[in-house]
């Protein structure tokens, strides 16, 4: 028997997750299959591009709803809590700066699953977020990151 991956995340990502699940089984996977019926009426479906591409959206749609429910099914809820605010852990926000002479940046460590560096939420798997996890404010950090390494100073956890 194949062990589940369990997918780490605050409540507010679970949340997210369960919002674009119902979007997707209400109203995208019945506007899918309308695009096909139109498609299907067209005719001869193998020189049907409209099909075809309807077909591939499908089948993508139909894989979003498949690993959503299994991240939502296997989530672990971060717990928030109040002690040890001085390390970095999952759930936690950090800010840092490059060195030397570097701006800060924030990020708040999250699971994989709703990591969004746009947002500044970045997952636990990533190379900074593995570098920072368990260190403490005023830590020098080395990360090692594909373009070579990176040294930071941990300014504060929240």
């Amino acid at each position: 028997m194949a062990i589940e991956k369990v997918f780490p995340m605050t409540e507010a990502g679970k949340q997210k997750l369960e919002n674009e699940l119902e979007q997707l089984k209400s109203v995208k996977r019945k506007e899918v299959v309308e695009r096909i019926k139109i498609a299907r009426s067209f005719g001869d479906l193998s020189e049907n591009s409209e099909y075809d591409s309807a077909k591939e959206e499908q089948a993508f749609v139909e894989g979003r709803i498949t690993t959503l429910e299994n991240m939502i099914r296997n989530a672990k809820i971060i717990e928030e809590t109040n002690d040890n605010s001085n390390v970095v852990a999952l759930g936690k926000t950090v800010t840092f700066v490059e060195l030397p002479g570097g701006e800060e940046e924030t990020y708040t460590i999250v699971g994989s699953a709703e990591a969004d560096p746009f947002e500044g939420k970045i997952s636990n798997d990533s190379p900074i977020a593995k570098s920072l996890i368990g260190k403490q404010v005023d830590d020098k950090v080395t990360v090692q990151t594909p373009g070579g390494e990176m040294f930071v100073k941990i300014v504060s956890i929240s």
